[in-house]
């Protein structure tokens, strides 16, 4: 087993990876910037290192700075969590030479997926399912235009090495195809440092599902069921659930065997996640997430699968402890983001000091969070509070059951989205799972969330105050300077 693990990273996933390496009895490491100095998880950690500034690129994008800790505080293994390094095959590589194991994939593994080009040629060779498209790069607008008329208009400019729904673009005709190109070529260079891009169909209001996978280095390789996460905006997920209202049994194996093959055919070990787009009753491989989840608690919940304890295991060389036989789902779950952030104001994000924090609790309820009462969440990183998950026996129960917990969850001192998460829960489409990826704008839900919050204002002080101000009511007394 790992003597001391490391976690390059923040918030919320740095505690769960800590709650993780506690129950294995693994001393844990944190490192912060200045605005975390007074962070939950640097109360959580056996020990803290400050490593900069409060912009990322002057703290937890140091790689270097970052190995040195890990050497200092004699850490043989680091955690990435997600976000910032953690799907880095450069940052990976200098864990290995410097004798530290990255908590993830090999590097061949991540090198591959992580260029979007590259991993299609390989999963089309070992006949995986995947979009219909060209995966080479391209430059040339009139090579482009070729290709789209080849697979037909509409198409997705994407780039290569991009993720988190940047560097994306649809296109619908060859009279904005050069501008379309150019633009997301640039974008990439900066976000990415690489202008590659390619083109694939443009699949119209598919449903977004993942499969989630872990293996061992002893070549064992499972998945662990799906995940819906077609309730998004911008490409951002901000509500998921398991298992999927659009998979039978006959097709959850059939992708769930897909997922293994993408695996096995990167040479892949610990956690990923295989993203597919499905559509009636077709389903197309995107990619392949090269860490944990954010959305993986509701994996763990119908599975008793603890995934970040199977990471640590696997990078200390032990065995999975479960076989594909083995993971027998239960129930139905279901993840909402609890983020800072404004639903009334394009999601722009609200940080500031939560003056008041009181989470839900109860049978079925988990809350994942990286604050606490007094706390200021910082203007600089992800707006993420908390995760908001529940369990239930099945996905009725378990949607009555997020509705109690979000008009539970009381949280003063900052905006934040928990009327877009109600408004959802009680939605018609929603409520029959027949929703896509194309939900918010085409059921007008941000119309609904404005409604939504203007009625619960103008029932403040009336008789009906104390129905109407739920979980909600924190968020409009937030707007109306109540505390």
């Amino acid at each position: 087993m790992l003597n001391k693990v490391m976690i390059a990273n923040r918030g919320e996933i740095a505690v769960r990876i800590m709650r993780a390496c506690k129950e294995l009895n693994i001393p844990t490491v944190a490192v912060y910037s200045d605005a975390d100095r007074n962070s939950l998880f640097t109360k959580y950690a056996d020990e803290k290192y400050n490593i900069g500034k409060n912009p990322a690129s002057m703290s937890y994008l140091r790689k270097d700075k970052l190995i040195d800790v890990a050497l200092e505080s004699g850490a043989d293994g680091i955690h990435p969590g997600y976000g910032f390094l953690a799907e880095n095959a450069e940052f990976a590589g200098m864990c290995k030479s410097n004798g530290i194991e990255f908590i993830g994939p090999p590097v061949s593994a991540m090198e591959l997926m992580c260029s979007k080009i590259d991993s299609k040629k390989s999963m089309k060779a070992a006949g995986v399912h995947v979009v219909p498209g060209v995966s080479e790069a391209i430059s040339d607008h009139e090579r482009a235009k070729d290709i789209a008329h080849e697979i037909g208009y509409p198409v997705m400019l994407k780039a290569s090495a991009g993720g988190g729904g940047i560097g994306i673009q649809m296109v619908e005709n060859e009279t904005v195809m050069e501008g379309s190109l150019e633009s997301v070529r640039r974008l990439s260079k900066s976000s990415f440092g690489d202008d590659s891009v390619f083109i694939e169909k443009f699949i119209p209001n598919p449903r977004h599902i993942e499969f989630q996978v872990i293996g061992d280095k002893q070549g064992h390789m499972i998945h662990v069921c799906e995940r819906e996460c077609s309730v998004q905006r911008r490409h951002q997920k901000l509500i998921e659930e398991t298992p999927s209202c659009a998979l039978d049994q006959d097709m959850r194996a059939e992708m769930g065997e897909q997922a293994v093959l993408v695996a096995n055919t990167a040479g892949y070990y610990n956690a990923g996640t295989c993203e597919f787009m499905f559509k009636e009753g077709e389903y197309f491989f995107l990619e392949m997430n090269t860490r944990l989840q954010v959305e993986h608690p509701i994996t763990e919940m119908i599975t008793g699968v603890d995934l970040a304890r199977e990471q640590l295991r696997v990078a200390s060389g032990l065995e999975l402890e479960y076989g594909q036989e083995d993971i027998r789902p239960r129930g139905h779950s279901i993840e909402c983001r609890i983020n800072a952030e404004d639903p009334l104001n394009n999601f722009l994000p609200a940080p500031g000091r939560i003056s008041k924090y009181a989470e839900p609790s109860g049978p079925g309820i988990r809350v994942d969070s990286g604050v606490y009462e007094g706390f200021t969440i910082p203007p600089y990183y992800d707006s993420m509070i908390a995760k908001l998950i529940v369990w239930a026996e099945d996905r009725p129960r378990a949607i009555e059951r997020m509705k109690r917990a979000l008009w539970e969850y009381q949280i003063f001192g900052v905006r934040h989205n928990i009327p877009f998460h109600e408004v959802v829960m009680n939605e018609p489409v929603f409520k029959r799972g027949e929703y896509d990826t194309s939900y918010i704008p085409r059921y007008k839900i941000m119309e609904k969330v404005v409604d939504y919050v203007n009625a619960q204002k103008s029932a403040r002080g009336g008789a009906r105050i104390a129905a109407a101000l739920s979980a909600a009511g924190a968020y409009v007394n937030a707007y109306c300077g109540q505390q």
